[in-house]
């Protein structure tokens, strides 16, 4: 019997994950993977520590929010929540309009910081979804834990295509860093911008 029930929670932690790595990279929903790309574009793979430190902050905040909403130690408003996303994307992608030298010498950049409070809210977005899948009795943290572990898989391959394309256009291409990042940025911009006013909670 207890090996049946080893297996259970084996299968369940492994759809747990699967929905994470799914839902943080699904293309029908891109607004986390547009954030994830604001964050990461003024970096390249010669950045990779700075990056590390990066993507630590908003996997931190993310994750503290998370793990408090599906405990329901805090409440929010999901319509503010799907409204400040788009927002939290709007302002880290006009913030690498400032990015005109590519030395990063700041021990703790002000990007480090938008990472880890942004990720607060972006936590919240996550657990809107994982709170619908959760059951209602039994022990919850595997299942979180699992979720969240997808969700930094899904991360990774995300972080890891950005620097591949900017390593094609910026490297092979040779394609001015500078205006690459702000092309990009650009674009970013608009998307969230549009995502922003479509989700106005008034």
């Amino acid at each position: 019997m207890s090996v049946l029930i080893y297996i259970a929670a084996m299968i369940d932690f492994g759809l747990f994950f699967q929905m994470g790595y799914e839902h943080i990279a699904d293309l029908n929903g891109i607004d986390h993977i547009l954030f994830v790309a604001a964050l990461c574009i003024r970096y390249q793979f010669a950045d990779w520590k700075k990056l590390l430190w990066l993507v630590t902050a908003f996997t931190l905040g993310h994750s503290i929010t998370l793990a408090l909403s599906v405990f329901n130690i805090v409440n929010y408003s999901v319509n503010w929540i799907e409204f400040l996303i788009p927002v939290t994307i709007v302002i880290t992608a006009f913030s690498n309009v400032f990015v005109k030298k590519f030395v990063y010498k700041a021990k703790f950049p002000l990007i480090y910081f938008f990472a880890a409070f942004f990720g607060l809210i972006h936590g919240l977005g996550f657990s809107n979804y994982l709170k619908s899948l959760l059951s209602k009795e039994g022990n919850i943290v595997p299942e979180l834990l699992a979720f969240n572990l997808g969700l930094e898989a899904g991360q990774l391959v995300i972080v890891l295509a950005i620097l591949f394309i900017s390593l094609i256009f910026v490297q092979l291409f040779k394609i001015n860093r500078r205006e690459y990042l702000l092309y990009i940025s650009g674009g970013i911009f608009a998307i969230a911008l549009q995502m922003a006013l479509e989700r106005l909670p008034f």
